[in-house]
């Protein structure tokens, strides 16, 4: 059965499966990037391979996703996966049902420090990147990849993608905010551990040394001293130049209200008013 790892895209997916990699697959509780791999994206090409699809057309993987994840789950055991896709439907075809889906943490971000994120990952202009967030049709998928959508997903607005997580009822989905697991990673990334002990009816004792470690291991400083030695697996190529564009950007520090002027603070707050306040970010 697959626990799912979801969020709208720059909102703090990376930091927590690095954290639940570090955790849960490694002795030691330290972090390393080939521990990453152990939680793998959905959708994605390499499980699509038995199917019969058309990677022209930018839907068309969608008809197999449950069929995909049926594949997936044979072997009877608990797995993670990463996913930025809203959950719904394409074309009448579910994105998963609770026959495959054990639960999901679910990490939401205040919208307003999205902007920068997506800004900087995607090369945007500010007002470039709230169109991509207001867009309820909006999709992302492999840009290096030419007249190949096989790693379609359908993401919607920030608003719908939460929102689908949250209100369903097929199946556990706590939900966790990017800014408490910066305020205390500790107690916000023990209740992750609990979370997912409760819902795999686990026997393991909570480990507080590992996850220390684990914590310890991923701090945005470290994570970035690790991308500029060595790389770092997730980050993609400039559409302009022929180098990769910093993954790990400005983290912490990024905040909307020392960034925009007061006139755009003012269009950000009104345009996701209501949201703001059903997450309580006001």
């Amino acid at each position: 059965m697959i626990i799912w790892i979801a969020s709208y895209p720059k909102s703090g997916n990376t930091w927590l499966r690095s954290l639940i990699s570090s955790y849960y697959f490694s002795e030691d509780g330290l972090f390393n990037q080939n521990s990453l791999p152990f939680i793998q994206q959905f959708p994605q090409k390499k499980y699509f391979k038995s199917f019969n699809y058309n990677p022209k057309i930018i839907t068309d993987t969608a008809k197999f996703w449950i069929s995909a994840q049926k594949i997936i789950n044979m072997d009877k055991k608990i797995k993670f996966f990463k996913t930025h896709n809203v959950l719904g439907s394409v074309n009448n075809s579910k994105f998963t049902d609770k026959k495959n889906t054990l639960g999901c943490i679910y990490v939401v971000r205040d919208p307003r420090n999205i902007i920068t994120s997506l800004q900087n990952h995607y090369e945007m202009t500010k007002e470039e990147s709230l169109n991509f967030m207001l867009n309820e049709n909006k999709f992302i998928y492999d840009y290096s990849i030419k007249d190949d959508y096989s790693n379609f997903q359908f993401i919607s607005s920030w608003e719908k993608n939460y929102q689908s997580w949250l209100n369903q009822k097929n199946f556990s989905v706590m939900m966790i905010k990017y800014e408490d697991l910066i305020k205390d990673t500790l107690e916000t990334f023990k209740k992750v551990i609990k979370f997912i002990e409760f819902i795999t009816k686990s026997q393991k004792a909570y480990n507080e040394e590992k996850a220390k470690i684990s914590i310890q291991s991923t701090t945005f400083e470290k994570m970035k001293q690790i991308e500029r030695k060595d790389g770092f697996i997730e980050s993609i190529f400039s559409k302009n130049e022929s180098q990769k564009i910093p993954f790990f950007h400005l983290g912490p520090k990024n905040n909307w209200k020392n960034i925009f002027d007061e006139i755009y603070q003012k269009k950000l707050n009104l345009t996701f008013k209501q949201n703001l306040k059903e997450l309580n970010y006001l």
